[in-house]
């Protein structure tokens, strides 16, 4: 087996939904340790439950893995194209006396072949107790059985548990465990139809992958007495289990779509960050042993070890999760945001090619004005449409507000001639130009201030005027304030407040 210097991990997905926010929070726990460990990370698609499995969502799940940015090492490698070796594997228990063909119909025994794979769960993951049933077919004499092999009968192979004893083993996360045999019946490991189930194929798969350590969801903790059981049977010493708490909704119950969770992809067509949803996931059950909550992947990697893991279960907060991302768009350098957001306006068909080449140090210096006001990427799209864009509209409630009076027409006129006939195209020259006009005009310069930020940005929210003025350039500044004022004149006539 792998030295444990270098342990072997693996994320095992079953393609019968998207990769949702529990499995890659798995997912990125097993990468973080690895990369920590200096470790290998397998990806293994769980494939057998043929009647769930949607091999469509195989694409999704690997989408999903590769925008999270979590890079696996091997695979991905499909059970479906393994069956082989759990079948032999199966028919090994059975010729050492650890596993028996059973001949029960599905509804005949709590433990029949159409059971369940996993035990009920407690809360906090914890196996509830239960007092299982033998099997009638585990004590068939040889004779009873060949009488059923000859009818042909359809048959299921189960593992033979112990009736007496425990069987124990030990948690990074929940220390040590145990349970009595009494309690867990004697489940199938091959279906009559001749697929494994989990608890046989995910043993095989492990053994055979030189497994170390086994990160995986608490709602597992309750297979491990089953698979520590076909551990020892086949000789093999069981990897290092550590089973991370639940991520539960804000009710604190078990997290669903009617708390708003969806597959990871949508939360990347959202327009939230790979690193910042790594972040926030990272935290979510693990804590790098102080407050900090902004933390770069490079020093998370750095950081993370099993014993920074939670019992508790986690609490997913979209708020956060939005200001985790807030964060990262705000203070990530410059050229790091940049392919992120040009992605965005490609997407948005907004996007020219000179800002890749001759215009970029004007691409980045407009994102770099946008960014404080952003909360997702596909703000940069839609909000800051007019950036990037001279076909936007205005905000009715913006011209409702803003282009009341019916002077602004004529004083836009102004303001554009104004700023037309500046030498120098820079914040203090503009500020002073519509102060200037302002006080000659006799009228507050925040008349002026707000009705020109609609006017060029079609928007009452957005960065700072001047600022704002310098990026976009004279020549769109101006052109703007001119276009705008048929539309400023209609809001004012229809304003009951027109003077």
């Amino acid at each position: 087996m792998t030295s444990p210097k270098q342990p072997r991990v693996r994320f095992a997905p079953s393609p019968t939904g998207y990769l949702h926010v529990g499995g890659a929070r798995t997912a990125l726990f097993n990468w973080l340790f690895a990369r920590r460990q200096g470790g290998t990370l397998l990806l293994r698609i769980e494939d057998t439950d043929v009647e769930r499995n949607r091999p469509d969502l195989v694409d999704g799940i690997l989408d999903g893995l590769k925008w999270l940015g979590v890079a696996w090492d091997e695979g991905p490698y499909f059970q479906s194209q393994r069956l082989d070796m759990y079948r032999a594997t199966a028919e090994r228990l059975v010729a050492s006396n650890n596993a028996f063909p059973c001949y029960c119909k599905g509804s005949s025994y709590s433990g029949g072949d159409a059971a369940p794979e996993q035990d009920g769960e407690g809360d906090d993951g914890v196996p509830k107790a239960q007092k299982a049933t033998t099997c009638p077919c585990r004590n068939l004499t040889p004779e009873e059985r060949a009488a059923k092999e000859k009818e042909r009968l359809p048959h299921a192979i189960r593992f033979r548990v112990p009736r007496e004893g425990v069987t124990t083993f030990d948690d990074a996360i929940f220390g040590h465990r145990e349970v009595q045999n009494v309690e867990i019946e004697d489940f199938v490991l091959l279906r009559s139809n001749g697929l494994p189930t989990y608890q046989l194929s995910v043993v095989v798969d492990d053994i055979d992958m030189r497994i170390t350590h086994v990160i995986r969801g608490g709602d597992h903790l309750s297979n491990t007495p089953k698979q520590t059981l076909i551990y020892q049977a086949l000789g093999a010493t069981p990897p290092i289990f550590a089973h991370v708490p639940l991520i539960l909704g804000p009710d604190r119950t078990r997290l669903s779509k009617r708390h708003g969770a969806t597959g990871v992809g949508s939360y990347a067509e959202e327009g939230f960050l790979p690193e910042a949803f790594r972040n926030f996931l990272a935290l979510l059950g693990w804590s790098p042993g102080d407050d900090s909550q902004y933390l770069r992947t490079a020093d998370i990697v750095k950081l993370f070890d099993l014993s920074g893991v939670s019992r508790t279960n986690a609490v997913f907060d979209r708020a956060k999760l939005e200001w985790f991302n807030t964060q990262y768009l705000q203070k990530l350098p410059i050229d790091e945001l940049l392919p992120y957001v040009a992605e965005r306006l490609k997407t948005a068909g907004l996007w020219q090619e000179k800002w890749e080449t001759t215009d970029r140090a004007w691409f980045a210096q407009a994102v770099d004005l946008i960014r404080p006001r952003t909360r997702l990427l596909s703000d940069f799209a839609t909000m800051s449409r007019a950036f990037f864009s001279d076909d936007f509209e205005y905000e009715p409630e913006a011209r409702a507000k803003f282009w009341k009076d019916n002077r602004l027409a004529g004083l836009l006129g102004k303001l554009a001639a104004a700023l037309g006939a500046l030498p120098d195209w820079n914040h203090d020259a503009c500020d002073a130009a519509l102060r200037t006009l302002a006080a000659a005009e006799d009228v507050k310069a925040g008349l002026l201030i707000n009705a020109t930020r609609v006017a060029i940005l079609g928007r009452a929210v957005g960065p700072p005027l001047f600022e704002t003025m310098v990026v976009l350039g004279k020549q769109k500044t101006v052109t703007r304030l001119e276009k705008s004022r048929p539309a400023v004149q209609a809001s004012a006539a229809a304003s009951p407040a027109a003077s």
